[in-house]
């Protein structure tokens, strides 16, 4: 019986450590883990410095009276796509303090800009859609500056109006394209393609 008992604990055990094997070494293909499956930052001093772009976009979503109030200048703490916009430029710039295993980047431009629906949805809702390119040149990637510029950004417009419009709310925030590095150009597909 003990020996039955041995060889079922030999092939348990060698089980687990295979699972932990196979655990490990996929692991490994992301390239944000080491071989023990711990969180690191990316080694990029092989890699080409080529120019990055990437571009992301985020949705605003608001009541009508909200977005009327903005493009009239009525909110009390004042011109609220310009200080979103400002918002969206330093939350590019601060990535890396924010996103744990980004890499510290040289940004060489960061544009954000928005764009109104003033047509409601189905919901009654209006939006303002903020869109933000961020460049640099070197050896990483841009993707997740834009996006924290679209994310700040948005937030910042909740901030400036949450006094009017308690029931804002996000959307839509993306990717939707990049250029440079390795793996190429990526373009988001519209919804439904």
């Amino acid at each position: 019986m003990t020996h039955l008992h041995d060889d079922f604990y030999n092939h348990s055990l060698g089980a687990v450590l295979l699972k932990i094997s196979d655990f490990t070494r996929e692991m490994a293909e992301f390239t944000h883990f080491n071989e023990s499956g711990r969180a690191r930052m990316v080694d990029v001093s092989a890699k080409t410095s080529t120019e990055r772009v990437a571009t992301a976009q985020a949705t605003v979503f608001m009541s009508p009276e909200t977005l009327e109030k903005i493009q009239r200048g009525k909110i009390a703490k004042g011109d609220v796509l310009a200080v979103a916009q400002v918002a969206g430029v330093m939350g590019a710039k601060r990535t890396p303090e924010l996103i744990p295993m980004c890499h510290p980047l040289l940004l060489t431009s960061v544009d954000v800009g928005f764009t109104e629906e003033a047509e409601p949805d189905r919901q009654g809702r209006c939006a303002i859609t903020i869109t933000a390119t961020a460049k640099t040149t070197g050896q990483t990637g841009v993707e997740m500056e834009a996006m924290t510029a679209v994310s700040v950004a948005a937030l910042t417009i909740y901030d400036m109006c949450k006094a009017v419009d308690k029931a804002m709310s996000f959307g839509d925030i993306c990717l939707l394209s990049k250029s440079g590095g390795k793996s190429g150009t990526y373009v988001r597909r519209p919804a439904g393609m």
